[in-house]
């Protein structure tokens, strides 16, 4: 009993080490706006020697994908709303462009190494978020593809970019602008009654 509790207490601190570690690779992450980070960096930040950091996760590329998966993980529960709850899901979407939008905006102008594999994610998370929140209207729509792709754009950070960021305007109004956006290409997407034929005039 007393060898289980021992095995028992060193897996959870070997696993409070390791979460330590992604906390103060995603902290200092976005505290220096880039992912291009060294092991010596994140040693600092983690109070953790680079040998300690090694052997958990082995490589320092080990060590950033863990990060990132993480982060994504923490993306996904910052924007993920009570199911049916369009509004809620566009307000908390508003608010997580607020949070990590200006970090987001610049990887993206990276693009290459560590941040290219962040970026590429975050393309699939926002996609799948799409789906899942306008997933009734997806259905339905003529060209499900297109109009996903559509809402994809009306919902992205570079509308909040364009909108808050260029524009100046409020959370609230720019959370509004992008909902508006979103009914638009919805309404465009629906499928169109066939046009009915004029009746014949009746000559007899």
């Amino acid at each position: 009993m007393a060898r289980a509790y021992a095995m028992s207490a060193r897996a959870e601190a070997t696993q409070r080490t390791r979460e330590s570690i992604l906390d103060a690779t995603i902290a200092l992450a976005y505290e220096l706006q880039r992912v291009d980070l060294s092991l010596e960096q994140i040693a600092a930040r983690a109070g953790r020697s680079v040998q300690t950091m090694l052997r958990h996760f082995g490589t320092r590329d080990a060590l950033i994908a863990a990060a990132i998966e993480r982060g994504a993980a923490e993306v996904i529960r910052e924007r993920t709303a009570p199911p049916g709850d369009r509004a809620r899901a566009l307000e908390l979407l508003v608010d997580h462009y607020e949070l990590r939008g200006r970090f987001v905006l610049r990887l993206l102008a990276a693009t290459e190494g560590d941040a290219g594999q962040v970026t590429a994610n975050g393309r699939l998370l926002h996609r799948a978020w799409v789906q899942e929140v306008y997933a009734d209207d997806i259905a339905g729509a003529a060209d499900p593809d297109e109009l996903t792709d559509l809402l994809v754009v009306a919902t992205d950070v570079y509308s909040w970019k364009l909108l808050r960021l260029d524009r100046g305007l409020a959370a609230t109004v720019v959370r509004e602008r992008i909902a508006a956006m979103a009914r638009a290409v919805i309404a465009q997407a629906r499928p169109q009654a066939p046009a009915q034929s004029p009746e014949k005039e009746d000559t007899s």
